[in-house]
């Protein structure tokens, strides 16, 4: 069902209650892919006219979603080097495909963001702030931490050897200029 919008008297614009707009990519779990997903998520919730600040939480949360998903799932390092170093950003090593589903409704942003990569073994662990399975890659173990600082809602299912399910939630609208605070 697509979500029907209205114009309202301050000529504001407001999305008419149970109505829901979803979409789906799925893509090459590859980095240059990275910044595509947290552009089309972030181009799939501007419609609802969300604050610059909604719009950055949600490009960040997808994207140490997605770069989740390609380091650690699937174990494709291309693109994400060290500082300084060169790497093609296409090159796969691991084929695999990262799916994101998203839905609007009633002024909620839901992102579903799922590899069928190796899994997480100690999910508890993973998900403490400076953890990380490649030190070596410079990474600073705050994905999970991120994802849960800017979005209102962060659930994380993963099985070994089948792969990760990220589920995210952030409500729409909330910013001072559309409550009429100052």
């Amino acid at each position: 069902m697509i979500m029907e919008t209205l114009k309202t008297e301050n000529n504001q614009t407001e999305t008419r209650a149970g109505m829901k707009n979803e979409m789906e990519i799925v893509f090459d779990a590859v980095s240059s892919n990275e910044s595509f997903a947290r552009t089309a998520v972030a181009a799939f919730a501007a419609h609802m006219n969300p604050t610059m600040e909604e719009l950055a939480d949600i490009k960040t949360a997808v994207s140490e979603a997605v770069t989740n998903a390609i380091i650690h799932g699937y174990e494709n390092f291309y693109g994400y080097s060290r500082h300084g170093e060169s790497q093609p950003a296409y090159f796969i090593i691991h084929p695999g495909k990262v799916k994101i589903h998203c839905t609007l409704e009633n002024g909620i942003l839901t992102v579903e963001i799922t590899d069928n990569g190796k899994g997480i073994a100690d999910l508890d662990k993973a998900m403490e702030p400076l953890y990380t399975t490649r030190p070596e890659l410079e990474r600073s173990g705050m994905g999970f931490a991120f994802m849960e600082a800017f979005m209102d809602e962060l659930d994380v299912k993963s099985v070994v050897g089948r792969g990760t399910c990220v589920h995210m939630k952030k409500k729409l609208g909330t910013g001072a200029w559309i409550d009429g605070e100052e």
